[in-house]
């Protein structure tokens, strides 16, 4: 993927070989973004202490968000919980853009593009993750999270003309087959109605996520992300509130010191902060290596459960979580072409 000069990003689409991963990974996105030059390094190459420690901040960022999710919905409603967190965002996100020089108007040409990410991910996916949330373990919820990539292949051979080699087609079955497991009858008990409802909705936030990456993959870029994310993060914050007002009614929010500490970490750390440092890793860390990395998020988030909530990891959890990553890992990876003999 070649990239402008700063703020001369290059409009042209990628081409329809773009290998899976950076279609299903953060890595595609961010790759857009730094590619085309909305921020630029002195130093694009890290040291390996600087690389480790930055993906260090990412997977645990994101890792606990899941967790720190968790006991916010113990404390309000799910759709004015992720309101305010992508209020704090936003709130975040707009010193940021205008000392970097990067705070834009967006152009017409990019509206498309802010609807799907705000709509699909910031809305839909956040709204309905939370939710879920409220309803089932962080340990289950994490891995559920994660498997947008087993939706998006597929639709993106249908939609997109990608390609769709054994190896990723191996990679999908096997992720379904652990979900398959995870909603056997010995391990989901199917008459509990709350977690049946839990499940289906974090089921539904990765397909809203598959829908957002899709849409990123096929648009035409002016601005590039990180110039747009602003206005996403707005919009949502809009869309969220809305939403919440209509549906949960005015909050009625006890605040307390924890519940406040909780909605800034997931704001500005496990939104903002992890964006930046997946930003700044992705400059020096191939992609195959940054999707495999990613996949230590939901181990993260799994752990971080059992110690702060005393959360069960059973024998059960970790067959299904395990097929389900490596599934994830198979078809998410390039795999290197053999050579005729």
């Amino acid at each position: 993927m070649t990239g402008g000069p700063l703020n001369q990003p290059d409009i042209h689409p990628p081409h329809r070989g773009t290998t899976f991963d950076h279609l299903v990974s953060t890595r595609y996105f961010i790759g857009q973004m730094v590619d085309q030059d909305g921020l630029q390094f002195k130093n694009p190459s890290l040291s390996i202490a600087a690389t480790l420690s930055l993906f260090a901040v990412v997977v645990v960022a994101w890792g606990l968000n899941w967790t720190v999710t968790k006991l916010i919905v113990t404390e309000m409603t799910p759709l004015w919980a992720a309101a305010i967190r992508t209020g704090i965002a936003a709130i975040t996100l707009l010193p940021v853009l205008a000392l970097t020089g990067q705070f834009i108007i967006p152009k017409r040409g990019d509206v498309p593009v802010i609807l799907a990410i705000s709509l699909f991910h910031m809305v839909a996916f956040s709204a309905l993750m939370t939710a879920g949330l409220k309803y089932v373990p962080v340990g289950r919820s994490v891995v559920l999270g994660y498997t947008t990539p087993l939706w998006v292949a597929p639709a993106a051979w249908f939609f997109l003309d990608e390609q769709l080699p054994p190896q990723r087609i191996a990679g999908i079955a096997l992720g379904i087959a652990g979900l398959v497991f995870m909603f056997n009858p010995t391990v989901l008990n199917w008459n509990d109605h709350q977690a049946i409802l839990g499940n289906g909705l974090l089921l539904l936030s990765a397909f809203a996520w598959s829908v957002s990456i899709l849409y990123t993959r096929a648009h035409r870029w002016i601005a590039t992300p990180f110039q747009l994310v602003f206005w996403e993060v707005l919009l949502a914050t809009a869309v969220l509130s809305a939403l919440a007002l209509a549906f949960e009614g005015r909050p009625k929010i006890t605040w307390t010191t924890p519940l406040v500490v909780a909605l800034g970490y997931s704001g500005i750390v496990g939104n903002v902060l992890g964006f930046w440092a997946m930003t700044v890793v992705s400059r020096s860390v191939p992609a195959t290596t940054t999707s495999i990395g990613i996949l230590v998020t939901p181990i993260v988030g799994i752990v971080s459960s059992a110690m702060l909530l005393r959360e069960t990891i059973d024998a059960q959890l970790i067959i299904a979580s395990g097929t389900i990553l490596l599934g994830v890992l198979v078809a998410t990876i390039s795999w290197p072409k053999r050579g005729l003999a």
